[in-house]
């Protein structure tokens, strides 16, 4: 019996993992900038963190969502400010998109390493 269980949760958490490293979002893009930034999950979203450059290991991200279209917040490493945001995949292009107040918005297209 405890076996099963343990098998079962084991199973339940192997699925639950794979979910999220099926996401398009998942893996390490070159910004605008040419800074690396690697988007991995973290808690039940996904983090993005830049990996090379001026601002290398700055979290600068807080994106959720499915099926290549997420939503959360951005940081910009220069000035510090974060603004709400958004991401989607298009095989291996990433459009992320920050915005004030949903009106001024700016965004850049970022590709898959």
């Amino acid at each position: 019996m405890v076996r099963t269980l343990l098998v079962s949760a084991a199973l339940a958490f192997g699925a639950a993992g794979a979910a999220h490293a099926a996401e398009p979002i998942v893996g390490n893009w070159k910004t605008a900038s040419g800074a690396t930034a690697e988007i991995a999950p973290c808690g039940g979203a996904f983090c993005v963190t830049l990996k090379t450059g001026k601002h290398a290991g700055k979290r600068i991200g807080n994106l959720a969502g499915t099926a290549g279209s997420y939503s959360g917040e951005i940081t910009d490493p220069e000035s510090d400010k974060t603004y709400s945001g958004s991401g989607s995949v298009d095989g291996n292009s990433l459009k992320m998109k920050g915005c004030v107040l949903k009106v001024l918005c700016k965004s850049q297209t970022w590709t898959r390493l």
